[in-house]
């Protein structure tokens, strides 16, 4: 598995990231808190933090199509979630 990390600077991480975990939750395996979670994406995991100000996700995958596709799911439903805040897409570094 090979991964990514994005992150939002944003004071709403913890209402993004249960948002994102409730969403995904209703078709695939996902577990979260107010600072963490986990969701079973079809690519592989995708591990969330929350910070005050700052969302953190790393999406795991076994080949760069499936980074991408990853990066592309988080990236669409976050600017659903956070469209107040202007979203665009979060910032992917590779690991």
């Amino acid at each position: 598995m090979i991964k990514d990390t994005g992150t939002f600077a944003t004071p709403n991480a913890s209402k993004y990231l249960q948002q994102l975990c409730k969403h995904f939750g209703h078709k695939v395996e996902a577990r979260c808190d107010e600072t963490s979670g986990e969701v079973a994406l079809g690519t592989g995991p995708a591990v969330m933090a929350a910070e005050p100000e700052l969302l953190t996700i790393v999406v795991h995958a076994p080949d760069a199509d499936g980074l991408a596709v990853a990066r592309d799911v988080i990236d669409r439903h976050l600017e659903r979630f956070a469209f107040r805040e202007e979203f665009a897409n979060m910032d992917w570094q590779g690991a």
